[in-house]
């Protein structure tokens, strides 16, 4: 009987110790066209690596990148093959119905990754193929090839009502996904949900990182859970915006490092970029893995 239970008791711990493996292998993301999305070259760094400039060139990495200039990439930078895992969907909730589309695993993901539109966009832009030099179509694939749920929704405003909706949906699919680390990207105006859901016990308790992609500042995120729990935080903006001036992204960036030294945050600048440039640049791969790494 003795034999027997210690048997077992290996067997379990033997068992748990896989299982605890595999978990951790899908919190690393495959490589997906690597090469075409890799970064330009480094113009300069600074805080022990926490800053980095990279060269940014219209005539490159837009007219040569894209078939026709921001309106459709080059071929070979999509796989539209993960169409095939795309749904248009509708999610009754207590606040509203929130429309969203969602691309992979909508049970048992190992990680979500929400993309929140700015002023004058819809669902639609983050499941674009086609634009922003086929980045979206990357970020679907990384999802879809790694046990992962992107969504990209619909939302009322930028404010209480639109945060709700937000926090609604990712209560939804954090219940269908309970092992899930999520992540909240943020492009233009959409910034002003992403501090908003820092701020929320709910969502602030649960979120595991932040990408502000062309976006604003809030200095409430010090008093928030999110920065409680030390969420890692990125930026990436072009210092030619001049919707969000990248001096003013710069020394909130600087100024989450004032509160901590050590706290996880990056910025990335595109020099001569514009208001959309993050969106088009950021790679997604190198970001989140940093983030999986860093995630409470």
């Amino acid at each position: 009987m003795f034999f027997r239970l210690r048997s077992f008791c290996v067997l379990a711990a033997a068992t748990a110790l896989l299982s605890s493996a595999a978990q951790s292998q899908t919190l690393t993301l495959k490589p997906f066209k690597d090469d075409l999305f890799a970064y330009p070259a480094t113009l300069s760094s600074g805080d022990n690596g926490a800053y980095t400039v990279f060269d940014y060139r219209e005539m490159r990495d837009i007219n040569a990148r894209d078939e026709v200039p921001e309106r459709r990439v080059h071929a070979q930078y999509t796989d539209t093959g993960v169409r095939k895992v795309q749904q248009d969907l509708s999610l009754k909730t207590d606040v509203g119905d929130v429309k969203h589309v969602a691309v992979g695993k909508t049970e048992g993901a190992g990680i979500i990754v929400l993309y929140l539109h700015g002023q004058g966009g819809s669902r639609k832009q983050g499941v674009d193929d086609f634009t922003f030099g086929g980045n979206f179509n990357r970020l679907k694939n990384l999802m879809a090839e790694n046990d992962g749920l992107y969504l990209s929704p619909d939302f009322p405003d930028f404010g209480d009502a639109g945060a709700a909706q937000v926090a609604a949906l990712i209560d939804h699919y954090a219940g269908q996904s309970p092992g899930a680390k999520i992540f909240v990207a943020c492009g233009s105006m959409g910034g002003a949900l992403c501090w908003k859901l820092a701020a929320r016990k709910d969502t602030g308790g649960r979120i595991n990182g932040l990408l502000l992609l062309g976006s604003l500042w809030d200095e409430t995120f010090f008093s928030s859970p999110a920065f409680r729990r030390r969420v890692p935080v990125f930026f990436g903006q072009g210092s030619h915006d001049v919707v969000f001036p990248v001096a003013n992204q710069e020394a909130f960036f600087r100024s989450i490092l004032k509160k901590s030294k050590t706290y996880p945050t990056r910025f990335v600048r595109f020099e001569t970029g514009t208001h959309g440039t993050p969106i088009r640049m950021t790679d997604w791969r190198g970001t989140l893995n940093w983030m999986l790494s860093k995630a409470p």
